[in-house]
């Protein structure tokens, strides 16, 4: 049997949080109502003053999750380099937060933080003494389009090799994995004016087995260019570059360092599958590689509600739960 856990990042819930259907504690309820073991927090989404968080409300947490029987897996954190308007934040500066935010998430329970994709590398080692004292993993998101070739993250993934620790890993977002663009984007641009050719243009690359990620970060094709009439053009095609189109055994090298994954989805469908990840094809991969962590659902399709639909995350997630279930 497959030791390969279930959880929720409650981003997936970020509708229903902030317009007050869900609250924290309601949000962990639907949780052990469906069956899910483990609980992903952003902690800049659900709590007051992070990474200073009073007393009061770390006690008020740690009793949410003791009624409800829900694991506290990863705290996703973010250090805040343009905190400021005129400067980026120093070196001290960054580390200093990190050091509040690791100390923060051992209050809270969480295992492990996930470092947003832009950490600065440079404040990894010399934070890594206290994260090993308070037995926190520090795992760095390696989220489409800043994959694992990307220059940022591969400065993370070196200094990881180097000091080989327990406590250094990866954070894999599957949204790296997709197969196919997603539809509801593809929808939600549509509606504001995006060329269909365009769409056909993305769609064609994907089929291909490549992605659009180059599209994003540089001039554009003259065939595409010319297709291009307005800025709804230009931003579905920057958004394209979001999701990439990689074979899993590009995480071969990586899979003694990976600690959690993101289970990114976009479309549950009517037959029970994610209309763009091959979420059966990849389980199976890493039920090969004897990967035993969490695969949290992150439900992002929110963002291409059509105007004038209503947000069903909750539904959207009982569903892709669903789906995890029978394949794990």
């Amino acid at each position: 049997m497959s030791s390969i856990k279930r959880a929720v990042s409650l981003y997936s819930y970020q509708d229903e949080y902030v317009r007050g259907k869900l609250t924290l504690e309601g949000c962990l309820q639907e949780l052990a109502e469906i069956g899910v073991e483990g609980v992903e927090v952003i902690t800049d989404q659900m709590f007051h003053n992070t990474p200073e968080t009073d007393d009061a409300s770390i006690k008020s947490w740690k009793e949410m999750v003791n009624r409800t029987g829900i694991v506290p897996v990863c705290n996703d954190i973010f250090i805040n380099t343009n905190l400021y308007h005129n400067r980026m934040l120093t070196k001290k500066e960054n580390l200093d937060f990190l050091k509040k935010e690791l100390v923060q998430a051992h209050k809270l329970g969480f295992p492990m933080v996930r470092l947003v994709s832009a950490t600065p590398a440079d404040i990894i080692e010399e934070a890594l003494p206290l994260a090993e004292e308070l037995n926190v993993i520090m795992a760095l998101e390696v989220h489409a389009g800043m994959a694992l070739d990307n220059a940022l993250t591969k400065k993370f993934t070196d200094i990881m090799f180097k000091l080989d620790s327990p406590y250094l890993g990866l954070v894999v977002d599957t949204g790296i994995f997709c197969r196919r663009h997603p539809r509801v984007s593809t929808a939600f641009f549509l509606d504001q004016g995006l060329n269909p050719e365009i769409v056909k243009y993305i769609d064609d690359i994907f089929a291909s087995g490549d992605d659009p990620l180059e599209l994003s970060h540089n001039k554009l094709p003259e065939d595409l260019e010319k297709m291009v009439r307005s800025r709804i053009d230009r931003e579905y095609i920057l958004f394209a570059g979001g999701y990439e189109n990689k074979d899993f055994s590009v995480l071969d090298p990586y899979m003694p360092y990976v600690k959690h994954f993101h289970g990114k989805f976009w479309e549950m469908t009517e037959e029970g599958t994610e209309y763009s990840i091959p979420y059966k094809e990849l389980i199976e991969y890493l039920k090969e590689k004897g990967y035993q962590g969490y695969i949290a659902s992150e439900y992002e399709g929110g963002r291409f509600a059509l105007p004038g639909t209503e947000i069903d995350a909750v539904a959207q997630v009982r569903k892709q739960q669903d789906m995890l279930r029978s394949y794990i």
